[in-house]
Formats: C-alpha cells, structure tokens, sequence
C-alpha cells in the first residue's frame, strides 16, 4: 500500500523532498578526493532545521585562474557554507555553478553565489522543471526549515543541451547533458585531470535510489557514464568519492531488480498497490530511507513498463 507520503505528494518526486521536522544534527564533512576538487558530503538523513537540507553531496574544483561549483547545497545556510569553504582556500573568482538536476537539495544553495556573478549552469530542460517546481519545492522546504531559509530557485544561464567544455585555467572538464534517467534534466560532469566523474543523483551509494523519470534510461545512461573513462566518481548521496566503474554496482542490481520483478508482476496481473508491497523488497536492508522512496519507485517504474 502506498504510504501518506506519496499521497501527499500528488504526483511529484519525493526525492529529498522534507515532510517532517526530525531533528538532526549535520555531520557533514570536507574531503579533498583530488588535487583541487573538494566534495562536502552530505548527511542520509531528511531535511530538517538540525542539518539545512545539506544531506546532497556538493562540491567544488579549484582550477589555476577560476573556481567551479558543482551542487551548491540545499539552503541558503548551505551554500554558504559551501561558499566560505571555498573562500578558506582560495581567493579565484566563482565563475561557474552547476546544478546537476532540478530537486530542492541540489539547488537551493545558488541563492549564496549570486554575489560572485558566476554563470549557473544547467541541463536545458533544467530551466522549464524549476518553472513548474520551483515554488512548490521552495515552500515546502521554507515549511520545515523556516521562512527565507530555501532561498530562491536560480534559474539557469548558461544552458547545456548535448556537451560543454570548459577550461578553469590549465584544466578542463566536460559537461554532458543526459537523456532521460533520474530525472528529465540530469547534467554530469567529467574533470579530465583527475578522472573524476561528478554524477549528481545518476549515481546513489548507500541510500535509497529516487526514480523521477525512466528506470530503463537510467540504466542506459548508466551503461554510457561507465565508459567515460573516468576512474573515481562522486554520487549525489553517499561517499565523497568511490571506485569507477565499480562504484555503480549496488546501484544497477537495485534499478534491474526493479524492472525484472516488476515485468514479472505485471505478467502474473498483480496489480500497482500489491507490486508495491513485493517489488524489491529483499533490497530492504542494504539502503539507507528505503521504506520512505522504494515505495514509490516501484510505483514509477510500474508505470514505465505497463505498457511495453
């Protein structure tokens, strides 16, 4: 059966959406996973006034002449956190901030960054996804941490639609614009010098996946990100950094474990609410959240598939 939580989204991701006021203190840390690239890791928790929705990883890589930003954070108390991070250790100007997806605790810390003037960069489709969700994810953020605390959603000015390339000062990195996966409006990042892969929420390590697209072109996308060559990569929620293409393994087995029990669901005619209740349940154990987004998920791909 689905839960009260899904209702009361009526049809929007849940994913890292707050809808209690939990108290939790952030231990959210620091990590230097490469010469010049820091990653701030986020808490598995929800949002809450204890930890100001910094439960996303966010980071940011110091090139020779520039800084860029990747997910600046999911409140305005975040992200200037993660903006004074970045100033304890250089004085470069910001001049990018990239927002891999449109969900509340990837972006509302671009509010912190509008005094460096960077460029906010995003996937095309970015733009039209906080047109119909900004507000909504603004006020039900503002509700659990409290009036102002979200900041606004900042739209993007520099829009990637297929790839980007940018030069930081003597390092370059590669923006790609993703087909439809976790979301409609995924964005990842490669640093060259590093081989360092930034997956925002195309990659979870430890807590439970959110699906808000295609669970087939996740699995897609994927396929794709693993022969980018990159040796390391960041996830949206776990680590700072795991092993690549190795990092992606829990992650797979839990997205086809979906889609081949909920095909065989679908074939013995059990209907959306009881696949609900069967659907990936050995998973349970081995995610952090899982009875609050699993639920969901299967709802989501039970549609995809239904009429394949």
């Amino acid at each position: 059966m689905l839960d009260r939580r899904h209702a009361i989204l009526g049809g929007f991701c849940a994913c890292c959406l707050p809808l209690r006021r939990a108290r939790a203190s952030s231990s959210a840390t620091l990590r230097e996973i490469a010469p010049g690239i820091h990653v701030r890791r986020g808490v598995d928790q929800e949002a809450s006034p204890g930890n100001a929705d910094a439960i996303a990883n966010a980071g940011f890589i110091i090139g020779g002449e520039t800084v860029l930003v990747f997910d600046p954070g999911g409140s305005l108390a975040d992200g200037a956190q993660l903006r004074a991070a970045i100033r304890a250790r250089t004085d470069l100007p910001i001049r990018h901030v990239v927002m891999s997806h449109g969900h509340p605790d990837h972006i509302f810390g671009a509010g912190a960054f509008l005094e460096d003037k960077p460029a906010f960069v995003g996937h095309a489709r970015l733009g039209p996804a906080l047109a119909t969700r900004g507000d909504y994810y603004r006020g039900r953020l503002e509700a659990v941490l409290g009036p102002g605390a979200a900041g606004p959603a900042v739209m993007p000015t520099l829009e990637v639609s297929d790839t980007l390339e940018l030069d930081l000062g003597g390092r370059k990195l590669r923006l790609t614009a993703q087909p439809l996966a976790h979301t409609d409006n995924d964005l990842t990042l490669l640093d060259f010098a590093s081989g360092t892969l930034f997956g925002g929420d195309l990659l979870f390590v430890g807590r439970v996946p959110a699906l808000d697209g295609s669970v087939l072109g996740w699995l897609q996308v994927l396929e794709m990100l693993k022969a980018s060559g990159a040796i390391q990569a960041v996830p949206g929620h776990g680590p700072e950094r795991v092993d690549w293409p190795a990092g992606a393994a829990d992650l797979e087995r839990y997205l086809r474990t979906l889609v081949l029990e909920t095909r065989v669901a679908i074939r013995d005619n059990i209907g959306i609410e009881a696949a609900v209740t069967r659907v990936g349940v050995r998973e349970r154990g081995r995610w952090t959240l899982f009875d609050d987004y699993h639920g969901r998920n299967v709802t989501q791909v039970y549609k995809e598939l239904e009429w394949e």
